[in-house]
C-alpha cells in the first residue's frame, strides 16, 4: 500500500488497479481493510481501529483515494464532497483522438445494476441523471490520446461511459468499447489529483498520483 498524504485526521492512499476500495461479493480484501489494518500497526493501536470510507473508485481504476481517521473528519470530507467542495482531476488514455482537443460533455445517465453497468443519453430520461465534465487534451500519440478530465458531477462510471459515448473509450475498457484489455485487467484511467480545504486545520491540501510505471503512460506524459 502506498501512503501519499497522513496527517492526524486523513490518510490519502495511491490505489493499485484492481484493488476494490469497499467490500463487495467477491470476498477479496477491501483498501479500507487495508488501510484500518496499517493504521493499527503502524501506531500499535489496541482494539478497533477507525478508517472512514469518504469516497470510491472503480476497481480497474488507479489512483488517489482519502480516508478519514477519525469520525469528524468523516463528517467533514463526506459534506464536502455532497456539496462539491472536493476537486478531482482525472487523467485517461483513450482510443483515436476525440472531435473537439477540450469540450463540456453532458449526458444523461441511468445505471443498470444487474450488469454493473451505466448508460449515457443526450436527453433527458427518466431514471437517468444529468452528468456533466469537462476534458482536455493534454498529448497526442499515434494511437492514442491522454485527456484531462474534471468531473462536474460524480455518476457510477461517468467518465468511462462519456469518453465512450463520444468516441473515444479509454484504453484496455471492454466494458465500454476499447478493442482489447489491458495485460493487468486495468483500465488506463488515472485519479491523478485531489484537491480541498483540510477539515480540521483547513489548510489546502492538494496531492498527485504518481505516473503509472507503464510504457504508454510514460510516452503520453512526456510529451506534454
Amino acid at each position: 500500500m502506498e501512503v501519499v498524504y497522513e496527517d492526524n485526521h486523513i490518510i490519502i492512499v495511491n490505489k493499485r488497479p484492481g484493488e476494490i476500495v469497499q467490500g463487495d461479493k467477491t470476498g477479496d480484501t477491501p483498501l479500507v481493510e487495508t488501510v484500518r489494518q496499517y493504521i493499527k500497526e503502524t501506531y500499535a493501536k489496541p482494539g478497533n481501529v477507525f478508517c472512514g470510507l469518504v469516497h470510491r473508485i472503480d476497481r480497474p481504476v488507479g489512483g488517489l483515494v482519502v480516508f478519514a481517521k477519525t469520525s469528524k473528519a468523516l463528517t467533514r470530507m463526506n459534506e464536502m464532497f455532497r456539496l462539491g467542495d472536493v476537486h478531482k482531476t482525472y487523467w485517461a488514455i483513450v482510443q483515436g483522438r476525440p472531435k473537439q482537443p477540450e469540450a463540456h460533455l453532458t449526458h444523461y445517465i441511468t445505471s443498470v445494476e444487474r450488469n454493473n453497468k451505466s448508460y449515457a443519453s443526450l436527453r433527458p430520461k427518466e431514471g437517468a441523471s444529468k452528468s456533466e465534465l469537462i476534458y482536455r487534451t493534454l498529448a497526442e500519440g499515434e494511437n492514442y490520446t491522454l485527456l484531462e478530465i474534471d468531473l462536474i458531477t460524480g455518476r457510477k462510471h461517468q467518465i468511462r461511459v462519456q469518453l465512450s459515448t463520444t468516441g473515444t473509450p479509454i484504453k484496455g475498457d471492454l466494458k465500454y468499447g476499447a478493442r482489447r484489455s489491458n495485460p493487468d485487467g486495468s483500465i488506463s484511467l488515472l485519479a491523478r489529483s485531489i484537491r480541498f480545504i483540510h477539515p480540521v486545520s483547513k489548510k489546502e491540501i492538494y496531492i498527485e498520483a504518481p505516473i503509472p510505471d507503464d510504457k504508454l503512460w510514460q510516452s503520453l506524459t512526456a510529451m506534454i
